[in-house]
C-alpha cells in the first residue's frame, strides 16, 4: 500500500500545530505579568477579585503543605506560618471585596474551628503544621483555656463586696490625702481667678474716673 502523500500531509499538520503551540507559549511569555493589587480598593471587577482570591488560596495551600515538614527548622517554620497568616487575612479582604461587588458570600463558609482547617488559633493568630510544635507555642497551646460557660447572676454577685463599691477606699488614708490636695488646688485657682477679676474691675473704674475728669476739664 502506497500512502506516502497522506503520511506527509499528517506530518505537515502536526508540525503546524507544534509551531502554533510554540508561538503561543512565546507570546504568553512576552506578555506583562499582572501582579495582584496590594489593596482591594484598586479592583473594580468581581471576576478579577475571584481570580486574586483563588491565587491566594493556592498560595495558602502550598504554604500549609510545606509547613508539615518537620525538617524546616524553627526560623523557616515561623516565617512560613507568619506568611500563611498574612495570606489568610488578605484572602478575607478579597472575600469582603467580592461581596461588596455583588459576588458570592464566602465569609459564611470561612473555617472558624480547629477541625475545619487543621490549625490552632490562639489570640487571633493561627498555627499550622509544625508551627504548633515550636518552642513556647506547644506549651502555650497546652495551657487550659479559660471557661467560657455562662455564669449565673448569683455567681456574679459572689465577688461583689464593700471593696467593689469603694466603701473602704479611704481606710489607708491615700484617698483622703489626694482629695485634700485636689481641694487645695481648686481653692487656689478660685482665689487667683477672683483676684484677677477684681483687678480688672478696679482698672475699669479708674479708667472711667479718668475719662469723667477729662470731660469736666
Amino acid at each position: 500500500c502506497y500512502c506516502g502523500p497522506f503520511m506527509a500531509r499528517n506530518s505537515e499538520k502536526a508540525q503546524n500545530l507544534l509551531n502554533r503551540y510554540v508561538r503561543g507559549k512565546e507570546e504568553a511569555a512576552r506578555r506583562p505579568v499582572i501582579k495582584r493589587p496590594s489593596h482591594t480598593a484598586d479592583c473594580r471587577s468581581v471576576v478579577d477579585a475571584e481570580k486574586w482570591r483563588m491565587q491566594i488560596m493556592r498560595e495558602i495551600g502550598k504554604g500549609v503543605s510545606e509547613i508539615q515538614n518537620s525538617a524546616l527548622g524553627e526560623y523557616k517554620t515561623r516565617e512560613l506560618n507568619d506568611n500563611i497568616n498574612k495570606l489568610m487575612r488578605e484572602k478575607r479582604h478579597w472575600e469582603k471585596k467580592i461581596l461588596e461587588l455583588g459576588g458570592k458570600n464566602y465569609l459564611k463558609s470561612t473555617p472558624k474551628t480547629v477541625e475545619e482547617d487543621g490549625s490552632v488559633t490562639y489570640g487571633g493568630y493561627q498555627y499550622f503544621g509544625e508551627a504548633k510544635n515550636l518552642p513556647g507555642v506547644k506549651e502555650m497551646l497546652a495551657k487550659p483555656k479559660l471557661s467560657t460557660a455562662k455564669r449565673s447572676r448569683a455567681d456574679l454577685y459572689k465577688g461583689v463586696d464593700a471593696d467593689y463599691y469603694g466603701y473602704r477606699d479611704d481606710e489607708d488614708g491615700v484617698l483622703e490625702e489626694s482629695e485634700a490636695k485636689a481641694e487645695a488646688l481648686i481653692k487656689k485657682r478660685a482665689v487667683t481667678a477672683l483676684e484677677k477679676t477684681l483687678q480688672q474691675q478696679q482698672m475699669r473704674q479708674r479708667q472711667q474716673l479718668q475719662q469723667q475728669e477729662e470731660e469736666i476739664v
